[in-house]
This record gives structure tokens, C-alpha cells and sequence, in this order.
């Protein structure tokens, strides 16, 4: 008989109460060493559980970089399936080479009132590094806990036939920044789970700047992981269980039950 399902997180989720677990270590990152910090440590932890707690209760926010983001992933997207956008407006921007031949020099997605402009070069890049992904992928899988059963679930931004790869946008990158994030492992789990032998993570990241002449400066990045059942499966549960542990202490703060699968 299957057991009933106490709990549902999706996996960015858990990347929001990872950030909150690491506001001491976030804080001292950008502001540990500046005499005139924008917060004190204390005000930036109620601040990042405050943010956890607006996620959990899934709160609108309106955020230019995610949003940005969203608009890349769906330009290459377009580009992977040759098909067009049905979230946003998404065209391509054309000019005529020295042998007067029209090409691509650009794509402009416009989208929550914002237009963002990209490289066609950087799409393209992006594009036909996943050439024959599967883009997009909704993944789910139950996990038990002491606590009960929780399902987990999430968006696969391209499904490799070998690899999950998460496309990420950024102002600025370090390496390792997403080493403390839990999609590499949900995805994985949720994966294997259901019986696809899918162990390879990649985040492919654009560090994207644009200046103020309208030019855009990028790099890119990759970082890898392996995702290792017998290291992560405990760890996973363990990190879930303390998910768990937060909701039920600030239980009277949940306004959107359905993180207690209740309807």
C-alpha cells in the first residue's frame, strides 16, 4: 500500500533554505569586509528568512535578473525546437553582412513589460551545445523521511541524453557559486528514480553585463557534478528533514498549504 504523502517541495526550494541556512557565510561574502555595510548580520538574516518565507508561500516578486534569465533559456529553446515562443514575444534582430546577406546579429525577448536583448552569437552558443536536448523536463519522485513522505519535482531546463544540464544567468561568477545549490542532486534523485540512469549535472552559466552604450559583454562557465546515491541520498533526506523542521516551527507563518499537500 503506498504511503501518503505528508510534504511537496520543488527543488528551488530548497535552494531558498540552503541561502537561508548560509546567511552568516552569504553575508560576510559581500558585506564582511566593508566598514559601511547596507545591513547588519542580524538584519540580513531575518531578511533572508523573510525571503524564505514569502517562497514558501509563493508571494509575487518582480526581479529584472530572474527575469532575465527566463527570457535566455526561452531564446534557446526557441532556437533548440525551431519553434515559437508561447510565454513571451521573442524576434530575431537582423542586419545585412559585407555581401549584403540578411543574418541573425541578435534575438530581443520582451517579456513582464521588459525587453532583453542577446547576443546571437552567445544564443547560438548555448543552442547548439544542447542539440538534441529534450528542453524543459518536468521530474518528480517521493522521498521518505522520519518525518513522513515528500514529494519532490522541478523543471529540467535540457535533458541531455546523458546529462541534466540547469542553464543559469549572472552578473558575476565564482567558481563553485553553485556548489551549495540542490538541483544537481533533486533532479538526479527524481531521475533515477524512475528508472532513467541519468548521473551527470552540468550548470552552464552566461555571465552577462551590459554596458551603458548598449553593448553587451559575456563569458561562460560550466560546472560539474556526479551525482553519487550512496553520498546524496542521505544527504538529500537529511536537508529535507530540515526543511521540514522549519515549516512545522513557523507553521502559523504558511499561508499556501500546499506544501502540506493539502487543497
Amino acid at each position: 500500500m503506498q504511503k501518503p504523502l505528508n510534504y511537496r517541495f520543488y527543488a528551488t526550494l530548497l535552494d531558498g533554505y540552503q541561502n537561508y541556512l548560509s546567511s552568516s557565510e552569504i553575508y560576510n561574502k559581500y558585506w564582511g569586509f566593508s566598514d559601511e555595510p547596507e545591513l547588519s548580520e542580524e538584519e540580513f538574516e531575518q531578511k533572508q528568512f523573510q525571503s524564505l518565507i514569502d517562497r514558501i508561500n509563493r508571494v509575487p516578486f518582480d526581479s529584472e535578473p530572474a527575469d532575465q534569465g527566463t527570457a535566455f533559456n526561452e531564446i534557446v529553446d526557441c532556437i533548440i525546437l525551431k519553434s515559437k515562443s508561447t510565454k513571451m514575444e521573442v524576434e530575431s534582430i537582423k542586419q545585412l553582412d559585407a555581401n549584403d546577406k540578411e543574418i541573425t546579429v541578435a534575438f530581443k525577448a520582451t517579456y513582464n513589460e521588459r525587453e532583453y536583448i542577446f547576443p546571437a552569437v552567445l544564443c547560438f552558443e548555448f543552442a547548439n551545445y544542447y542539440k538534441g536536448a529534450i528542453p524543459q523536463v518536468h521530474v518528480e519522485s517521493t522521498i521518505e523521511t522520519k518525518y513522513g513522505v515528500v514529494l519532490l519535482y522541478g523543471y529540467i531546463d535540457e535533458l541531455m541524453p546523458l546529462a541534466v544540464c540547469d542553464l543559469k544567468t549572472t552578473k558575476s561568477y565564482t567558481v563553485g557559486d553553485f556548489k551549495n545549490h540542490w538541483q544537481h542532486i533533486v533532479y538526479p534523485y527524481c531521475l533515477n528514480q524512475n528508472g532513467n540512469s541519468v548521473f551527470d549535472f552540468e550548470y552552464n552559466i552566461a555571465v552577462i553585463n551590459r554596458l551603458k552604450s548598449g553593448a553587451v559583454n559575456w563569458e561562460t562557465h560550466t560546472e560539474y557534478y556526479a551525482f553519487n546515491p550512496e553520498i546524496d541520498i542521505p544527504r538529500l533526506t537529511k536537508h529535507v528533514e530540515g526543511l521540514i523542521e522549519f515549516l512545522e516551527a513557523n507553521k502559523h507563518l504558511i499561508t499556501d498549504k500546499k506544501i502540506f499537500n493539502q487543497y
